[in-house]
């Protein structure tokens, strides 16, 4: 009996350790594979910009005056360039996009500045930072569960996750973002167990432990608000872990706690300042998310987000989504149960913890004044680390438990290995399938670019009029043969004394074969149709459902003679 419990305990030490390996190279991979080929969408387009030291507020004005230029020229504001310094990426975030703080949009300039703007070189930027998801994830679970199995198995998780791999090949900061979280998550606990056992009266010493543990601490949450600026919220979600775990008491630790933190908010006022002063602008740009959709809707994307952390072949809402959405849920709060029950207090309540306060902030508010803020899933990554650490846990536990009954342990152990294959298979297919497609749902504006500029590039010498940014986006799937003009107006004095509003375009069209007009209103249309005496014809239009918050239309037309 004892050499069967043996050779089973070696067994799966030998299969597991084998996998895992397996699976962190396909991890590596799947990061790294066909960069260049997915569709470059808008906010990708807006890193770039910021890159690029250029703001809005200059490159509209000098794209519009109406002239036909390169749809290739555009991407002048896509890349560095001598004419603009760091100093610009900071403003440009500062006045423009203060919700993003300048962290990693500072490092991507200087990646582009040694290795080139390419898209491939860009995403990889994010795709390199994504590979210390591994090692601190790793970290943060010696110190949580005091066992490096738990940490090898979230390795194995977080490398095949379909939602972390479609984020570290987004030219944005939510894969650095993840990081913070976990260093931050590592180092708070780490400062914890190093302070608990001292009772030192040396004041050079106190000062020396809190510059090596609650300072690095301190340097992590830093990172994170440099990051991105829900990092507040994983702060708070600390907070209340060690005010819990300390009961409420006035101890060393909570006063550690509170100089790191006041020490790393103080870091952060300047650009807090810089968000306040312009409010404005970050409500226009984050207004979208306040849009009101019914709760039925909400619910259903909730499931579909938190199936996406496992299991993603960007099918949106149907039956056979919605079952394995379901599974996945039931497995998702098993492991919570699971770990609530078996492990200690301390170690549930920071998982619950690091998933309640972020999910609790953005579900509250739609659900008392309407929105989808908790439909976003990027927003959302505190959340799905934390399940995605629990996860691990449950599988750790039930693959290498130990075996009271040879029959009934045993059989539990392959059950559960079968179970725990499957869930990595699922991620594997997922992460197969979306790198050979150029369209993915983390990408919903652009759901319909391809068709878009293939009916364009079909044409001899277009002309495309537009007043939507997403144009973009689509420069980089259409030929350097589409020539381009921004749609402006502006204010003119009639003979009578009123104002009215003159449409800047190019004169005529005689020198191109064909004019598109891309996502106009009809007020537009209808101007250009009357200054070219000309018919606007619909020939493209669709409608892409991703999910039931998320519905994209887009529309083309073409102009043609009476």
């Amino acid at each position: 009996m004892v050499n069967k419990l043996h050779k089973t305990s070696r067994f799966t030490s030998t299969w597991l350790g084998v996998l895992i390996v397996i699976l962190l190279m396909l991890g590596i991979v799947f990061r790294f594979v066909n960069l260049d080929q997915k569709i470059y969408w808008i906010d990708e387009t807006f890193t770039s910009l910021r890159i690029s030291g250029y703001r809005l507020s200059e490159m509209i004005p000098e794209i519009s005056k109406g002239d036909a230029i390169a749809i290739k020229d555009l991407h002048k504001y896509q890349q560095t360039n001598p004419e603009k310094n760091l100093i610009g990426t900071i403003k440009g975030l500062a006045f423009e996009e203060p919700q993003h703080p300048p962290l990693y949009y500072v490092m991507a300039r200087f990646w582009a500045q040694l290795f080139g703007n390419s898209v491939a070189v860009r995403r990889s930027f994010s795709a390199l930072i994504s590979l210390l998801m591994f090692p601190a994830i790793y970290w943060l679970c010696q110190e949580l569960f005091e066992s490096s199995l738990v940490g090898w198995v979230a390795m194995a998780l977080v490398a095949v996750s379909p939602f972390q791999v479609l984020y570290a090949q987004a030219a944005r900061q939510y894969g650095l973002w993840s990081v913070t979280i976990l260093l931050s998550s590592a180092a708070l606990l780490r400062a914890i167990r190093l302070t608990k056992p001292r009772n030192t009266t040396s004041k050079i010493k106190d000062i020396l432990h809190f510059i090596s543990t609650w300072g690095i601490y301190a340097l992590t949450l830093v990172t994170g608000f440099y990051t991105f600026l829900f990092s507040i919220l994983v702060a708070i979600s600390h907070g209340i872990y060690v005010l819990v775990t300390e009961r409420f008491r006035f101890s060393k630790i909570i006063v550690y706690y509170g100089l790191s933190s006041l020490m790393a908010l103080m870091v952060f006022v300047p650009w807090l300042l810089v968000s306040n002063s312009n409010l404005s602008k970050v409500s226009s740009k984050t207004k979208w998310a306040l849009k009101e959709v019914p709760l039925s809707s909400l619910a259903q994307t909730w499931l579909i987000n938190i199936n996406r952390s496992f299991f993603d072949l960007n099918q949106g809402l149907n039956l056979p989504s919605v079952l394995v959405s379901v599974i996945i849920l039931i497995l998702v709060g098993y492991a919570i149960y699971f770990l609530c029950r078996h492990s200690p207090k301390r170690v549930s309540l920071f998982i619950l913890t690091l998933i309640g306060v972020t999910a609790l902030a953005l579900v509250l508010p739609d659900l008392i004044s309407g929105g989808k803020r908790s439909s976003v899933t990027r927003y959302l990554i505190p959340c799905y680390l934390g399940i995605q650490l629990a996860v691990a846990y449950l599988f750790t536990n039930k693959i290498t438990n130990k075996v009271t009954s040879i029959f009934q342990g045993v059989w539990q152990q392959k059950l559960w290995r079968l179970g725990m294959i499957l869930l990595l298979s699922g991620g594997i297919l997922s992460c197969v399938i979306s790198s050979q497609a150029e369209f993915w749902w983390n990408k919903y504006t652009s759901a319909n670019h391809t068709q878009v500029a293939a009916i364009i590039n079909q044409a001899d010498e277009p002309l495309l009029l537009t007043k939507s940014m997403e144009v973009i986006s689509l420069s980089y799937l259409l030929d350097p043969k589409v020539k381009f003009s921004w749609l402006s107006q502006k204010s003119v004095k009639m003979p009578n004394g009123e104002k009215s509003k003159q449409l800047i375009i190019p004169e005529n069209t005689d020198e191109f074969s064909d004019v598109f007009l891309y996502n106009l209103s009809r007020e537009l249309r209808e101007k250009i149709e009357k200054k070219y005496n000309y018919k606007s014809e619909l020939i493209g239009k669709w409608n892409h459902k991703l999910e039931p918050t998320y519905e994209i239309k887009t529309f083309l037309w073409k102009l043609v003679k009476e």
